[in-house]
């Protein structure tokens, strides 16, 4: 993170960007460096590196997620080839705990930032809308392990999922409607009510392996 005579100050910006502590912003740069090898930046093929991310049925969108420039800068596209630390950390700060001393406007906007970052893993072509297709892709993703589905199936529960969300956003639609897809004002509707906050979460606090709950 720098030189000797800098860190301190380096530190307190990305604590100012990001919301870690000193201390977690420390532990987590242990653990970059342990993912990277002791490098500079981190490739895809070092998540490899976390054994619980294995067997997580969406591995492969929670890896994406981290090189996706949508969830890196402000009006962005595409995905980057590799990350540097302060990316990963950017990253990260969407997993952060609920904090005891936010008020409601933090909370809130603290939900809504965790929720733009599950937004764009769900819209794979970044076009501002959650397509059946990609919901079904989602459903298939998440489901692949449970050997009692079979592709009927999911499509079943993709397709119940997606009328109950246009249900939500749109009312009664007419014989003749189509819902196009889940824009992000949906998505806000479809959550609410639902503690995202501490569903989605990484226990970054303990030298065990990293560990993404979702």
């Amino acid at each position: 993170m720098g030189s000797s005579q800098s860190v301190s100050e380096e530190i307190r910006e990305l604590a100012s960007k990001t919301g870690f502590t000193s201390d977690q912003i420390e532990h987590l740069h242990r653990r970059f460096k342990q993912l990277s090898g002791d490098q500079p930046t981190i490739r895809k093929e070092n998540f490899d590196r976390i054994p619980d991310l294995e067997f997580n049925p969406i591995r492969s969108k929670i890896v994406q997620a981290f090189f996706d420039k949508r969830n890196l800068r402000e009006e962005s596209e595409g995905l980057v080839d590799e990350i540097n630390f302060e990316d990963f950390l950017t990253i990260m700060s969407n997993f952060r705990p609920i904090e005891m001393n936010m008020d409601e406007e933090q909370l809130q906007r603290f939900r809504k930032q965790k929720l733009k970052f599950l937004f764009h893993m769900y819209d794979a072509d970044s076009d501002g809308k959650i397509t059946l297709q990609e919901y079904r892709n989602v459903v298939k993703e998440m489901l692949s392990g449970n050997p009692h589905l079979d592709k009927e199936s999911v499509r079943s529960i993709a397709d119940g999922a997606m009328m109950e969300a246009a249900g939500i956003c749109v009312g009664q639609m007419e014989p003749d409607q189509v819902y196009e897809g889940i824009t992000f004002e949906d998505f806000l509707k479809i959550w609410e009510g639902i503690d995202i906050e501490t569903k989605m979460h990484v226990r970054f606090l303990t030298m065990e392996p990293i560990a993404m709950c979702y």
